[in-house]
């Protein structure tokens, strides 16, 4: 039977529904009669529920509702309430932060104060998923990793809606919420700061990114090709010789000269998607206020070439008239 399992087949193991680790349900309990879908069994476990919400998942769930709310009203308000233009045209719909003259002061609703209210209850929303997630890590024993993880995507996220609107001095500074208009932001803020590419925490970011991918597709190709021995029962495997768990670590030291093992490949692939956040909020946190022109900056301390002049000197922002220095 093992030999006719290939890519695109998974044998589904189905017994009594699996209740978990015995933990202390007296506050809140696991809620929910344990289900199974055989849809779900092929993209992971067969089992759906039951699920443990608590009060910070809860108040999480109440925070996003909220948040989505308020940018959904507006950006339904913006069409003339019309729900046939709000789905044609809502990838292109935002609800933009307050205008820079505003500062960090508390605009009118209507001029930036519902981006703020949506922000604030969005940030809540993570901050307190966040928070769950730790707690249900603690309860069962486990190690924390998954929430550090996340702490590194929260990272980047408050660096470019909250910390770094901070240190500019205003809310406009921030990202507008809607799904082109954010990406309209990215390339209008790399423009405006010489090229976010010479950026070299953008680099690192980047490298960390396309890291992240190569590890996570070499060691998953690894253990679906040697999952007919078993492979997918890995820390079994780790002590016996002739296991699919000894083949694949062959298979990389064999073809490349060196092979991680089955813990370090999770470390590696963990901290290459961390790193890719993290380095990526930092570049974003420097970028104008450390630096004004990444291009200039590069070409000074010898990151980037400098180009033929074939069009017209662009001067650096920084030095012209009326600048602040």
């Amino acid at each position: 039977m093992a030999e006719y399992l290939n890519l695109f087949t998974q044998t589904q193991v189905r017994g009594p529904a699996e209740q978990g680790v015995a933990i202390d349900e007296s506050f809140w309990p696991r809620r929910g009669t344990p289900g199974f879908s055989h849809l779900m069994g092929r993209l992971g476990n067969a089992q759906i529920g039951p699920i443990y919400l608590g009060w910070y998942g809860l108040a999480s769930l109440i925070c996003g509702f909220i948040a989505i709310e308020i940018i959904g009203l507006n950006m339904w308000a913006s069409v003339g309430w019309d729900p046939v233009q709000f789905v044609r045209q809502l990838p292109w719909l935002a609800l933009e932060p307050p205008p820079p003259s505003y500062g960090l002061s508390l605009p009118p609703l209507n001029q930036g104060g519902w981006w703020l209210l949506a922000g604030f209850f969005l940030t809540a929303s993570i901050l307190l998923w966040w928070i769950r997630t730790y707690r249900r890590a603690i309860a069962l024993g486990m190690g924390t990793h998954v929430a550090w993880a996340f702490a590194s995507a929260i990272w980047l996220y408050l660096v470019l809606g909250f910390i770094r609107p901070l240190l500019m001095g205003s809310w406009g500074e921030a990202v507008p919420f809607g799904i082109f208009p954010h990406l309209d932001w990215t390339a209008a803020f790399s423009i405006r700061y010489g090229n976010l590419f010479y950026n070299p925490f953008h680099a690192l970011s980047i490298v960390f990114l396309y890291g992240s991918t190569l590890l996570f597709a070499m060691h998953g190709a690894t253990i679906l090709a040697v999952s007919r021995l078993g492979g997918d029962r890995e820390l079994d495997q780790i002590v016996d010789r002739g296991t699919a768990s000894e083949r694949a670590g062959l298979f990389w030291r064999w073809t490349m000269g060196f092979n991680a093992t089955m813990e370090s490949i999770h470390r590696w692939a963990w901290w290459f998607a961390v790193l890719t956040t993290l380095t990526g909020g930092i570049g974003i946190l420097l970028t104008g206020t450390v630096v004004d022109n990444w291009y200039l900056w590069a070409v000074k301390h010898d990151f980037a070439p400098t180009y033929p002049e074939v069009f017209p000197t662009v001067p650096d922002p920084a030095l012209t008239p009326g600048a602040t220095q």
